[in-house]
């Protein structure tokens, strides 16, 4: 079943008054239900442009023939307002960063829990969610650490566990094992093909490494502000 399609996604920036980047040019592309898919291309190839488009952080640009579309699980996301937006993020969308993007001053739990509790969870169920969700990652002993008492690999399965507390149906990751040694992203990538393979969820990630890649079932090639070509991996 198709999960998500994009069509003619095209993203323009201006710098200055004269200046504009292209950085999306008529991206098509589509993703079935339960596929774990890499995007890959170099640095500045419009990836990261392209994951905030798909995660609703930004809109594509508006008033082209043909316009832009992009429905996601069915529904029509192109002309959203803000509000439903976020409200679609918090319930069906899960992200995971390459910087982490941990609180500092919350515990890993705490962490954890804010997806949760943001998406109207009363906070004790938002805490047990984030028990469970710490466990999956194997991570429960280290609930009341701080971000700064963990390991580059551990900050990067508790913002694992972030993204997975509310069971989103997407899971969005830019760069997720760029600042990891080969161990953490060996772990990392087993976390993320076990929650594809067992809960069916729908991932896309981006990288420029090879080995998320060839974790990946598909990989879609980015260049220039375009897919470029779609291989099976």
């Amino acid at each position: 079943m198709l999960f998500l399609e994009a069509t003619n996604l095209h993203k323009t920036y201006r710098l200055g008054r004269r200046n504009k980047v292209y950085a999306l040019r008529g991206v098509d592309m589509s993703i079935e239900s339960g596929e774990m898919v890499a995007i890959m291309g170099p640095s500045g190839c419009g990836k990261s442009t392209l994951m905030h488009i798909l995660g609703l952080l930004h809109g594509p640009d508006q008033d082209l023939d043909p316009p832009a579309t992009l429905t996601i699980n069915g529904n029509n996301v192109t002309g959203m307002s803000e509000k439903d937006r976020t409200k679609m993020r918090a319930s069906n969308m899960g992200f995971v960063f390459q910087s982490f993007n941990l609180v500092p001053t919350l515990t890993a739990a705490e962490n954890v829990a804010l997806p949760a509790i943001y998406s109207g969870c009363k906070r004790v169920e938002a805490s047990a969610a984030a028990s469970e969700a710490l466990e999956w990652v194997g991570l429960s002993e280290w609930a009341d650490h701080r971000p700064t008492e963990l390991s580059g690999g551990q900050q990067q399965r508790v913002a694992i566990a972030r993204a997975q507390v509310t069971k989103p149906d997407l899971l969005l990751a830019d760069e997720p094992t760029g600042n990891l040694d080969s161990a953490s992203t060996t772990e990392v990538l087993d976390l993320l093909q076990r929650f594809n393979m067992e809960n069916g969820q729908t991932i896309v990630i981006v990288t420029h490494e090879a080995e998320v890649g060839d974790a990946c079932g598909r990989v879609l090639t980015m260049l220039d502000g375009v897919i470029s070509d779609a291989p099976a991996a």
